[in-house]
Order: structure tokens, then sequence, then C-alpha cells
């Protein structure tokens, strides 16, 4: 059979507000975000699995709030000054722990952004007192800033989210395969992610559409890590 050739292209994912699918898993982070300018001292830890929708809602709210958006491995690079005219999002903000020059620019965007009026929001994988902060007035700060979680997904979520996934990626599975996946996909938006394209590599490579047995493959070539 012939195997068809498969391009490096990039996937873009959509990251409007009308692309977030709400259920009860992420409710209450969404409306947080809504509610930006009731933040608590005009900061907000948004926590959650990889995959789980941080970046998504870090644009929706960024699109809402005119936000700047910046990693925090790439704080050293930038401009403190700059970055605090307007509000931050720094993304996966423990990145930041253990480097000395990423610590210190999230310290000082921390205090110069929110004494020029302006809300800071912060996403991460982790609580923030495991963020393992070497810099004593930035840690009390973090862990000062109120968190709010996106939870592990419900069968709805699951589904919309392999659905986006497949969506973000043009394909189109057969009617069967996301059912099967939401009944035997580990709950974990990192294994959703994982699997999509397992599955986008598979259905390329027999030049085949995107079969329940093919689903069944790729959820069982997870191993053990994934439960």
């Amino acid at each position: 059979m012939t195997r068809q050739l498969k391009f490096d292209l990039t996937t873009r994912p959509a990251l409007g507000r009308e692309d977030f699918y709400v259920s009860p898993a992420n409710a209450v982070a969404l409306a947080m975000i809504d509610t930006w300018r009731d933040w608590p001292n005009r900061k907000l830890v948004l926590k959650g699995a990889r995959g789980s929708g941080k970046t998504h809602l870090a644009h929706v709210w960024a699109e809402m709030a005119g936000a700047r958006i910046i990693s925090a491995v790439d704080l050293p690079e930038a401009s403190v000054a700059e970055l605090a005219q307007a509000p931050l999002c720094i993304e996966d903000a423990e990145a930041a722990a253990g480097d000395a020059d990423a610590e210190a620019h999230m310290f000082h965007l921390h205090n110069l952004v929110l004494a020029e009026g302006h809300a800071l929001l912060l996403t991460t994988t982790l609580e923030p007192a495991h963020w393992a902060l070497d810099l004593p007035d930035l840690k009390s700060r973090v862990q000062g800033t109120q968190v709010i979680s996106l939870n592990p997904p419900d069968d709805e979520l699951l589904g919309a989210v392999l659905g986006k996934l497949f969506s973000d990626r043009q394909i189109s599975p057969n009617p069967d395969v996301i059912p099967y996946l939401v009944r035997h996909a580990p709950r974990s938006f990192d294994a959703a992610r994982r699997i999509v394209a397992t599955l986008d590599d598979m259905a390329l490579g027999l030049g085949k559409p995107m079969s329940r047995e093919m689903a069944r493959r790729a959820v069982a070539g997870l191993g053990d890590g994934d439960e």
C-alpha cells in the first residue's frame, strides 16, 4: 500500500472566546477570567495541567483586557518598564524558579504592573507553594495571590477538547472515534493531545480514514505512564 507523505506543518489552535468550550470542569475558571476587573489585588494565578486550556484562557483574557503575554523563560530578555504599561500575563510562571534574572524580572513586574493600576495573570501547572522560588519577596507575593484551577475533564469537556484538537489539525475522524476515546482514553488533556497527534500520523501513514480501531491502538500505545 502506498503511504501518504506527511508534511511538518505547524498546527494553529483556535484561541478565541467563542472557541472555548465551557463545562463544569472549567466554568469557575472562565467566570474568574470574565470578571477580571474584580480580582483581589488585581492579580490571579490560573493553575491547570498541561493542555487544560490555560493558554486559551490567557488569550481570551488578553483580548478582553488589552494585555500582553510573555513566557516566564523569556523574562530575562524583556523590558520591565515596557511590559508594565499594560495588563500582563506571565505563562508557565513556575519556570522562573531557580533563574535569578527571571525571578528578579517577575518580582519587579509584579510590583510595577500593579503600581501602574493594571492586572496581572500568572499561569502554572503547580501550586505556587511548589514553585521553589529563591527570592523571598517574590515567593510571598505569589503565595499571597488567589489561585483558580482548571479541573480534569469530564466526559463532556473531554469530547469537546478532542473535537477541537482534531479541528485544529483540519481532520475529521469517523463518527465513532471520539465517543470511543471519551470512554477509554485517560482523563488527561495531555494524553488527549498525544492521542490525536498519534492518530493523525497513523491515518496519514496508512492512507485510511481515522477509525475506531486506530483509536484503540493509539490509546493502547500510551503505556502505563498515562494512567
